[in-house]
């Protein structure tokens, strides 16, 4: 985790680097012929209104299950994606509008690692090649110093200089991400958004890309957005993590806030999920069953509330919760659930509504 402790002369935390305000990434979704003549257009609400801020030499962590919204989150503030909505400020700089050469500056300063590395890696070039080719795109240096810089690089990830010359297919999938680790740092980035990293690796690799991850970030001042959905691997690089379902933050604080005091019954589902050591499950929190919404359609209210094992009442369905700071915690924390409004005492002996009771209650309120 970071130690940074550049800070700005206002306040005592480290700047903010990146910070984006209701932003949202929808998707035409393209159903036919008809449907586009007589009025049926729709779109994919993927990210749908979100504020994510990660300071200077922080590591920020973005988790929810596929669909959530998360990865296409990472590619909007980062601008692989060009925002629906909202505003996206990178070092105090508006980007969210930015295209083409706009952008460039910004690509060299922000820099996306991907879970698949042979995604972002040409395989009919050597890894070393690829590593290069963005020097040569942003005038930072050619010829021997060009090869130089990479085959440190290479050093500096675990990586042999003989091994400049493999293609992609003949490295393991290990040595591919570190690859794909020096291709994000050798443009000397401020910021690196990780996508799923670590995966597609077995567990022991995992641990050896976390910790060089985490060593890179105190030894080039890093600042790194994390997804995953996996909480056992962000808890371990992570100093805030951002939840996310259908689209929304649903509750974000610090690792501990998190991992201690989660207040959102999805955070509660999604640390119930995690496999304990000996092989068994959390037993003091309820499963989740059921599918994500609709992103087309999401339901009314809260979009937790379909799957929700601590539903309320007409108040879950028919009102959207917002972010809350949850009382006793640092001001980091938040969560987007009715559930803060009513006492622990009530939270603890509160019986949710039967199947049948529900399907009325949300039929009342309009779902």
């Amino acid at each position: 985790m970071s130690t940074d402790s550049t800070t700005t002369t206002t306040d005592a935390r480290p700047r903010e680097l990146l910070q984006a305000s209701n932003v949202k990434k929808h998707f035409p979704l393209d159903e036919g012929l008809f449907d586009r003549l007589f009025g049926g257009d729709q779109v994919v609400r993927a990210v749908d209104g979100v504020d994510l801020t990660v300071h200077a030499g922080e590591t920020v962590g973005i988790v929810g299950e596929s669909g959530s919204g998360k990865s296409t989150l990472g590619r909007t503030v980062s601008r692989l994606y060009e925002p629906t909505d909202g505003s996206i400020v990178f070092d105090s700089e508006h980007i969210e509008t930015y295209s083409g050469r706009e952008l460039r500056p910004i690509r060299r300063r922000v820099q996306y690692v991907f879970q698949d590395p042979m995604s972002a890696l040409n395989p009919r070039k050597t890894v070393g090649e690829s590593v290069a080719r963005p020097l040569a795109v942003h005038d930072i240096a050619d010829g021997e110093e060009k090869w130089e810089r990479v085959a440190d690089l290479f050093e500096e990830v675990g990586l042999s200089r003989s091994q400049l010359d493999a293609y992609p297919h003949e490295l393991s999938g290990g040595q591919r991400q570190r690859v794909g680790l020096c291709r994000a740092l050798v443009t000397e980035p401020d910021l690196i958004v990780f996508d799923e990293p670590v995966s597609a690796l077995d567990v022991t690799l995992q641990a050896q890309i976390l910790n060089l991850i985490n060593r890179l970030q105190r030894e080039f001042d890093l600042s790194y957005l994390f997804i995953s959905h996996d909480l056992t691997v962000v808890r371990q690089v992570c100093d805030r993590i951002v939840v996310m379902y259908a689209g929304e933050i649903v509750e974000r604080g610090t690792a501990r806030d998190i991992f201690e005091n989660p207040q959102h019954p999805y955070t509660r589902s999604l640390l119930d999920a995690i496999p304990q050591v000996d092989g068994g499950r959390r037993s003091d929190r309820k499963h989740l069953g059921g599918q994500p919404p609709s992103a087309t359609n999401p339901p009314s209210g809260c979009r937790f509330h379909p799957r929700c094992p601590e539903f309320i009442d007409g108040r879950c369905s028919g009102e959207q919760p917002s972010l809350q700071s949850v009382e006793g915690d640092g001001p980091d924390h938040e969560a987007a659930c009715h559930w803060l409004d009513p006492s622990e005492g009530e939270r603890a002996t509160h019986t949710p509504p039967s199947r049948a009771e529900r399907e009325i209650i949300q039929e009342s309120s309009g779902d």
